[in-house]
């Protein structure tokens, strides 16, 4: 890599936590950070899959290490705020989806959605971004959906949650970006990952969805390594507030 791209996109020194790290996005983003130089901490709630995702990243030289948590509860969530350390990069992709008709949604699956998709990433933010700032350095990606912008498929309180990151992302920002703090959201189209299984599961849904792409197909957690690594770096440093649309132009049509 020359120095010229080492400076824009080289995560060394770096300390990055990512939820929902353990599989799908989260995991793509988690190995593309730490491969491009960042020690990366993996929270989740399974161990035996958390620790299946540390050895795949050690595999690939990053420093790795996890902490299993229920970030739908607050007890966990303080738990990894306190455990974790000094973190310089927050990815927040932990994430919950109850598919149900809006009429047939309980207040346990309203408070469950609410809070690992949108309290989470709130604790989360109000713990390091305020530290992130005081440093003079850091990164916040959250990771919303189609639903931040528009109704798709029993949006239900996905979509209000999700809709809500977009709006979390821009009020982070406009409190930490003077600090050197860049908060943005990638917008992912319809991507192939254990959270999205009931949905591929309905017949024709994956191919007509993958028709809906302008690209001709869904995506899969490589899509976002890219991405990962230009909002985690010193390249998005004007970027900060804004949502990034890593969907195969899904979202245009």
């Amino acid at each position: 890599m020359s120095d010229y791209l080492r400076e824009l996109f080289s995560l060394h020194g770096r300390r990055a936590l990512v939820t929902g790290g353990s599989s799908g996005i989260g995991y793509a983003m988690a190995e593309a950070i730490g491969r491009a130089g960042a020690e990366v901490v993996l929270v989740a709630r399974r161990p035996h899959e958390l620790d299946q995702a540390v050895t795949r990243l050690r595999e690939h030289g990053v420093t790795a290490t996890r902490i299993s948590a229920d970030l739908g509860e607050r007890d966990d969530v303080q738990h990894v705020c306190d455990r974790a350390g000094d973190i310089d990069i927050l990815v927040n992709d932990a994430a919950n989806n109850i598919r149900k008709p809006m009429a047939d949604l309980t207040p346990d699956d309203y408070e469950q959605t609410i809070a690992v998709n949108l309290t989470a990433p709130y604790l989360l933010g109000q713990h390091f971004g305020p530290k992130m700032a005081a440093r003079g350095w850091g990164r916040i990606i959250n990771v919303g959906s189609q639903q931040t912008v528009s109704a798709f498929g029993d949006s239900g309180v996905y979509g209000a949650a999700k809709a809500a990151l977009g709006g979390l992302t821009r009020s982070q920002a406009e409190a930490w970006s003077a600090g050197g703090v860049c908060v943005n959201t990638i917008i992912p189209g319809f991507v192939l990952t254990p959270l999205t299984e009931p949905a591929q599961a309905i017949p024709g849904r994956v191919e007509a969805l993958a028709a809906r792409h302008m690209v001709g197909r869904n995506g899969v957690p490589a899509d976002f390594a890219g991405a990962a690594v230009f909002l985690a770096g010193e390249a998005c440093a004007f970027v900060t507030g804004q949502m990034l649309f890593v969907d195969g132009g899904f979202s245009v049509h």
